[in-house]
């Protein structure tokens, strides 16, 4: 594949995915996502939905210099040689009237099955075709995301005291998020459900983002990767050229879990990590 060559100090992947940017609001991680996209190259990029976040657009516009930028470095990547697929999410999901179309390097897709190099099928997608809120009560849904910012915001200013007291990042709304997810039924029914969509669709594996939480684990025989977000996560998941894959933790620039993923059952109670809709 003919792809343009890192630069000096690069990290270079097989492949990466990445999601949840919400470009055009004040709790998108801009800065952390471009220097993420400078310093890394890849064969193949995924971006895997809610990239801009029309939803919050519509009400507020949010969208600065760095919003541009990002934009405007994925471009870039196209431009010089990487493949670039879009998978649009429910926050741009008007986006999803294009998929099928080509636009140099990148492509606007529904859904993609990709080849890890150990020559496994991985489905790609979204994941908000099984979120029951975002399918069937979408007025709910933006009950919740008016939630989550208020949480967000809450977020930014407990941060900023524990900055000051010299304690590490904490994301409270990572923490209710651990703790509504009983009480909300088609959280508990996610992974699982994506994990059916892999079986059906005769994938050895399933990597999606929309529900904020990065995580990599083996249900039931099916490899389930969550690219997390960047919002409060900003996280990557990324394919060595070995075929291991791995999450990136770029807010703390380490590795937060790597190759073999923890393997678990699909109904065994209380482990099922999951976050509100994004």
């Amino acid at each position: 594949m003919n792809i343009h060559s890192p630069k000096p100090g690069a990290a270079r992947y097989r492949a990466i995915w990445i999601s949840d940017f919400h470009l055009g609001t004040k709790r998108a991680q801009a800065d952390l996502l471009l220097d993420f996209l400078r310093v890394t190259e890849s064969e193949t990029l995924y971006l895997v939905g809610d990239i801009v976040d029309n939803w919050a657009l519509k009400k507020t516009w949010q969208w600065d210099q760095l919003h541009n930028d990002v934009i405007q470095k994925l471009l870039r990547k196209a431009r010089k040689g990487t493949r670039v697929i879009y998978i649009p999410g429910n926050h741009d999901e008007n986006f999803r009237d294009f998929a099928g179309s080509q636009f140099g390097r990148m492509a606007v897709r529904l859904t993609d099955i990709h080849i890890s190099a150990t020559g496994k099928r991985y489905l790609v997608m979204h994941g908000d075709e099984f979120d029951g809120v975002v399918k069937y009560a979408k007025w709910l849904a933006y009950l919740g995301d008016n939630a989550y910012e208020v949480a967000i915001s809450s977020n930014i200013v407990l941060n900023k005291v524990r900055r000051l007291l010299g304690r590490p990042y904490w994301s409270l709304s990572a923490y209710l998020k651990n703790r509504v997810k009983r009480a909300v039924e088609f959280l508990s029914n996610f992974e699982n459900a994506m994990v059916r969509e892999a079986k059906r669709r005769e994938a050895h594996g399933v990597i999606c983002g929309h529900v904020h939480t990065p995580e990599m684990r083996t249900i039931d025989g099916i490899d389930y990767f969550n690219d997390g977000d960047w919002v409060e996560s900003c996280s990557a998941l990324v394919e060595h050229f070995d075929g291991r894959f791995e999450l990136l933790d770029w807010r703390a620039a380490n590795p937060i879990s790597v190759g073999e993923p923890e393997t678990i059952h699909a109904h065994t109670s209380g482990n099922g990590r999951l976050a509100p809709a994004g």
